[in-house]
């Protein structure tokens, strides 16, 4: 069986691993404390009270000795221990990205509402840094050879510096009267005014554009067909790299198409800024939105040259799976992609795996469009339980693919287990005719008819259903409406998304899909009938949906799922797409759990974190309710561990703007708290770019000899940039912070109060008159020996305790994405420990053969003692 991964992991279980430690040291210090006090005492007896002790403190100090060995052993293995489990779990956290979902969820009351940012473009656009003008930014940008198709911009903007001369010059000359008489004969100026020389200029540059994009359109496309052609095994190593020199120039061709969008958006917005009296920027947006080069689907050419990679690899289809009940079991990782980063990704994951399309006829290029009606009550317990993660907790959707109407369904359950149990989640489905979902939700459509239907369908594809399939069915079926009708589930969110899957036919090994064009819709209506109201399971059609009920996603979804057998490890171009700083991990992001969230904030007790992204904060102000006129005021009980929100009262007004009312979402704060989307100017890319960092650009250097020996030694560093996602912290993080300070606290009290105890004996016995009988130096000053070996260690651990407590709680409060756990003090502490408690097995080994010595040479009593 596979080692299992704890893929919960967080900040407590580290403390909880240091406080485990804490608990065994503690034990062994106090038996340690006890046995030298018992030494101590033993050598005082004797020393004072002469050889009537001597027996009895031989026994006594084997007893201690025989304590102080096992206090010894006990210290030895909790240090052993405690590194052991960190190592565990710090290459679960590694291998899962778990810091960066630390406290997965929070509680929120009356969040306050946040000025609106505008919704993003139809179309992705290159990010520029903040103090670079685009003129400048254009021209870092720029491919040498294709110089002269790149919209002019420098040209356009002195032709607008021209129209404001001529507007500021003008004065009243160039007021045009609103009527015009045919009998009256005007001046004629046969020279162009700059403005129609710029609407001109513009024109040109967008149709240049145009032309030139088609013409390498078509090129690439002849190139790829000569390609599919020939592709032989014999000349794999020059087929791929021709390959390869296509899949750049198309995303070449892209990125050239993204710079050229964006110029001429910067142009028009510069247009409108110097010449108010006469806007023109959203005319020609909408004219811009229609032209081939902005509106064309190239996707065919990725979908070709998938194929060409697939004929060089030699890749063999899998067997289909068409049983009426299905399981799958997967590790399944999901990453957030910059839309303008999705060609990359997609050219990078299909040298490696075939674009999988399961019924070409529901394909749009690359993608196929899939539907999916998700399952909840009034409650949303289905949401709150697979927000928590609770043991056992479960989604249910009904999803079909394409878009035409659906005519067979699949009836989907995923149930969460905890994988650190060794359990692993799952997901199964069911088929069921699209016009039997409400009688089936209703219980009109029994199991018997159900049955009978599945084996029509197969017989008509000349198969028969196996007693199995016919068990599994049962079982899943009527799972399904036992959870649908004792949980009153009703269609409650839609998601609808282009899904690119990556897959060997039917081999599930490896699988990697992309969601592109996502959006959330509320299923049923809000000034409409219900699904129910109107005999439906899914929303009508023909009904206009509210900007309130739905919410447009900003990103690509990118899943990684894998499905290994024990000891196959991933491949390791996967790895290679993770650390190329295209993807963002986004731990246990759902579709279902985003949309609830953002379409039904006033039913939701907890909200996911990644809600506080700044990325995701305009697509979630798009679709918010319009505050109410006046001041909307805010619950003092607010509950948030947002910095933006505070749990004192404000007051908010409502504030019209010219373009945009004013939007307030109760889920989010007045600021963003989080930046999961890492800077693009720091993407590494991949090495088969040629973009490979090397060590000194990385800051990295040798572990040293101590950090290997502790098992210290970072992993293999990646070509992209390592990112650190700002954490969401559950109020329980402090708590275990404070608890696992009181151990260290309780550690220290415990040695100092056996060194104070041990001082205050041997400062008592100096004072008392009774005779010293001999014995060594050590013999003398045991007890005191052994004191200024503890106390000084128990002060150190106090201070040390501390400084790591604080340093704890101030990286908690600004929810910094750092590592909680400590290793190097525990060890310290170990070693410190069993350095004292050895020292003190040495001297009262030392004590113990001078008791001896001294026994052996003294004269045997008169017969009068006996």
């Amino acid at each position: 069986m596979p080692e299992p991964s704890l893929r919960r992991t967080d900040a407590k279980a580290f403390f909880a691993n240091e406080r485990t430690f804490l608990h065994w040291m503690s034990t062994s210090v106090t038996i340690g404390g006890i046995a030298a006090a018992l030494s101590g005492v033993a050598g005082h007896a004797h020393r004072h009270w002469g050889d009537e002790f001597t027996e009895r403190a031989i026994v006594v100090r084997v007893v201690s000795l025989v304590m102080l060995f096992i206090s010894v052993a006990i210290a030895v293995w909790a240090g052993l221990n405690f590194q052991k489990r960190a190592i565990f779990l710090d290459r679960n956290r590694q291998s899962a990205g778990l810091f960066r979902a630390l406290g997965s969820s929070r509680l929120r009351w009356g969040a306050p509402a946040s000025r609106p940012h505008p919704p993003p473009g139809p179309r992705s656009r290159p990010r520029l840094a903040a103090a670079m003008k685009y003129g400048k930014y254009i021209g870092s940008k720029i491919k040498p050879e294709w110089k002269e198709f790149y919209i002019d911009y420098k040209g356009l903007k002195d032709l607008i510096k021209e129209c404001q001369k001529e507007a500021e010059t003008a004065g009243e000359t160039s007021f045009s009267p609103r009527t015009t008489s045919l009998t009256v004969q005007r001046y004629h100026n046969t020279k162009d005014s700059s403005q129609e020389l710029f609407f001109r200029r513009l024109e040109r540059d967008v149709e240049k554009v145009n032309k030139f994009t088609n013409k390498l359109v078509e090129e690439m496309r002849a190139s790829l067909k000569n390609l599919n052609s020939k592709a032989e095994k014999e000349r794999k190593d020059e087929l791929l790299k021709e390959a390869q020199r296509i899949g750049d120039d198309f995303l070449a061709l892209e990125k050239f198409v993204n710079i050229n969008y964006l110029g001429f958006h910067k142009i028009l917005k510069k247009h409108d800024k110097c010449l108010p009296h006469a806007p023109c920027r959203q005319f020609y947006v909408a004219h811009l939105h229609q032209q081939p080069w902005v509106q064309g689907n190239y996707s065919d050419l990725l979908v070709s040259l998938s194929n060409i990679y697939s004929k060089l690899r030699g890749d063999s289809s899998g067997e289909k799976n068409e049983d009426a009940a299905q399981g799958f079991v997967r590790s399944t990782t999901k990453y957030w992609v910059r839309n303008e980063d999705v060609s990359t990704v997609k050219h990078h994951v299909l040298q490696h795996l075939p674009v999988f399309q399961f019924e070409k006829n529901n394909f749009a290029g690359d993608a196929q469009l899939i539907n999916s009606v998700y399952m909840d009550n009034s409650n949303l317990e289905l949401y709150h339980g697979r927000l928590d993660k609770k043991p056992g907790a479960i989604a249910l959707r009904i999803r079909w693919y394409g878009s035409n109407p659906p005519t067979m369904v699949f009836f989907e359950r995923k149930t969460h287990r905890e994988s650190w149990k060794g359990e692993e989640s799952v997901k199964e489905r069911f088929t069921l005719p699209s016009d039997k979902v409400v009688a089936f939700m209703d219980g009109e459509y029994t199991l018997e008819q159900a049955l009978a239907d599945q084996e029509a369908v197969a017989a008509r594809k000349g198969k028969t259903l196996s007693e199995e399939d016919k068990e599994a069915y049962t079982t899943l079926f009527t799972e399904v409406y036992k959870a649908v009708d004792s949980k009153q589930l009703k269609p409650l969110v839609r998601t609808q998304y282009m899904r690119t899957a990556f897959q060997i036919p039917f081999d599930a090994t490896v699988r990697v899909s992309l969601d592109t064009n996502m959006c959330m819709i509320k299923e049923n209506p809000e000034d409409g009938p219900s699904c129910a109201a109107t005999g439906r399971w899914f929303r009508d059609p023909s009904l206009p949906v509210a900007r309130t009920e739905i919410t447009r996603f900003p990103h690509a979804i990118l899943e990684v799922k894998l499905s290994l057998q024990e000891g196959q490890l991933a491949p390791a171009w996967v790895q290679e797409l993770l650390d190329s700083g295209y993807l963002t991990e986004v731990h246990k992001f759902s579709k279902f759990i985003h949309g609830s969230a953002t379409l039904f904030p006033s039913d939701v007790r907890a909200v996911p974190y990644w809600v506080d992204d700044e990325s995701v904060r305009a697509s979630m102000l798009a679709s918010a309710p319009s505050p109410l006129e006046g001041p909307t005021p805010v619950p003092e009980d607010v509950a948030s561990t947002s910095t933006a929100a505070r749990t004192k009262p404000r007051t908010r007004r409502a504030r019209n703007t010219p373009e945009l009312e004013e939007l307030s979402h109760p889920l989010l704060g007045e600021q963003p708290t989080l930046k999961l989307m890492p800077d693009p100017n720091n993407i590494q890319g991949f090495r088969s770019q040629g973009i490979v960092p090397t060590s000194s650009s990385r800051g990295s250097r040798e572990p040293g000899f101590f950090s290997r020996l502790l098992g210290m030694v970072p992993p293999p560093a990646a070509a992209g940039t390592l990112r650190s996602t700002p954490m969401r912290i559950e109020p329980k993080t402090f708590f275990a912070n404070e608890r696992t300070f009181l151990a260290w606290l309780h550690m220290a009290v415990t040695l100092g109060s056996v060194s104070a105890a041990l001082l205050g004996f041997a400062a008592g016995s100096e004072t008392d008159d009774t005779p010293d009988t001999g014995g060594g130096a050590v013999s003398r000053h045991l007890v005191e020996l052994i004191s200024l070996i503890l106390l000084p260690l128990g002060v150190a651990m106090c201070c040390y305790a501390l400084y790591i407590f604080v340093w704890r709680a101030n990286n908690i409060a600004q929810k910094k994405a750092v590592h909680f756990d400590d290793r190097v003090g525990p060890l310290c502490l170990c070693g410190a420990v069993v350095v004292a408690l050895v020292a003190i097995t040495l001297l009262s080994l030392v004590d113990f053969f001078e008791l001896l010595a001294s026994t052996d040479a003294a004269p045997p009593p008169p017969p009068a003692a006996f």
